[in-house]
């Protein structure tokens, strides 16, 4: 059996276990931003289930920026208190979390994804949505407000507050969420953001937001804590962001102290051409990682062993965050790796 992906991986003094991540994954169950049971037993699963890194779905840096109303939050400090045996319920499986830290921008105030498409009315729990520019995500969506210059400023600061508060709660890391469409994503993005002042028009424009809330969340952790980001590095829609300015942003912002990117892509618009396959997003790592030379995760239909080590192999990422295979199969990890890299509880040693 190939090693690879039993490799521990270093980030400033963070050493993770191996080579599988959870990616973040919405479970659109909290109240108020409150972590609860369910989300302890989620991540718990998946921790016990052998994966050196887990990442928290989403979670909103202010009320206005969730999803939707069922999101999870880090707006306030009572939430990082509740967030503290989630935590601790990971660290006694022996793996390592992150919390992302995310404001959906114009695709927020929505329902979830079992509950239906499009807005929820301010009577039925939602609120209006903010956003570089005044332009809906689609017709099921609401117009947003356009953000002032002093809000954006704002939003930054949260981030970094969200970060801080994130650390008091004992996570390892942080990840901030700069993909799928979401506001940071919608700065960057041409598509999107039409603005004329300081954070519109040409990539150092479009880019200052996102090296603010870098700024900001870097200062509110410990200098041995990494930062990680999530992008999506292209909008798979001609005219829009693209891996090349992503590639390019991310080496410029690597100086402020970012150290590891997982890299996706799409959710910007509707009417994308994404060509979904295996792996079909490895290229877009394996680009970014040349450009910049920070590390990397590849994501994306990556369901077997044999995949995971050749992205590895190939040096195309640093690691490979799992998603959905997950969600069906939480122990994918401890069966695929090599005997002597398992994290096995005592309580399943007859299990294998």
């Amino acid at each position: 059996m190939s090693v690879h992906f039993a490799e521990p991986l270093r980030l400033r003094s963070l050493t993770v276990s191996n080579r599988l991540f959870m990616a973040p994954m919405c479970q659109y169950s909290a109240v108020d931003g409150f972590p609860n049971d369910w989300h302890l037993r989620h991540y718990a699963e998946r921790a016990l289930g052998g994966v050196g890194l887990v990442v928290v779905e989403a979670t909103a840096v202010l009320p206005e920026g969730r999803i939707s109303p069922a999101d999870l939050g880090l707006w306030d400090d009572e939430h990082a208190r509740a967030f503290e045996p989630l935590v601790k319920a990971v660290h006694d499986s022996g793996c390592r979390i992150a919390v992302q830290l995310a404001h959906a921008g114009r695709k927020a105030s929505t329902y979830p994804p079992w509950k239906g498409k499009g807005r929820v009315l301010p009577s039925e729990g939602g609120w209006e949505p903010v956003a570089p520019s005044a332009l809906a995500f689609d017709e099921d969506y609401a117009v947003p407000r356009e953000l002032p210059a002093s809000e954006i400023q704002r939003i930054s600061r949260a981030f970094g507050e969200a970060a801080g508060r994130a650390m008091a709660a004992g996570f390892d890391a942080v990840e901030i969420h700069a993909a799928h469409g979401y506001l940071i994503h919608q700065f960057l993005s041409p598509l999107s953001n039409r603005r004329s002042d300081g954070y519109g028009g040409g990539l150092p424009g479009r880019s200052k937001f996102l090296g603010e809330v870098v700024r900001s969340v870097r200062e509110s952790v410990p200098e041995t804590s990494p930062v990680l980001i999530r992008v999506s590095a292209t909008d798979w829609i001609p005219g829009g962001w693209d891996v090349e300015e992503c590639a390019q942003v991310l080496g410029e912002l690597e100086s402020l102290g970012l150290d590891f990117v997982d890299v996706s892509s799409g959710g910007l618009a509707p009417g994308a051409k994404t060509p979904v396959g295996p792996g079909y997003q490895v290229g877009l790592a394996a680009r970014v990682r040349a450009v910049t030379g920070l590390a990397v995760g590849a994501v994306g239909l990556i369901t077997t062993a044999e995949q995971v080590d050749q992205i590895l192999l190939a040096g195309s990422a640093d690691a490979v965050s799992l998603g959905r295979l997950l969600l069906r199969d939480p122990c994918w990890p401890l069966r695929n790796l090599p005997p002597d890299s398992r994290r096995i509880p005592v309580q399943y040693l007859r299990a294998y």
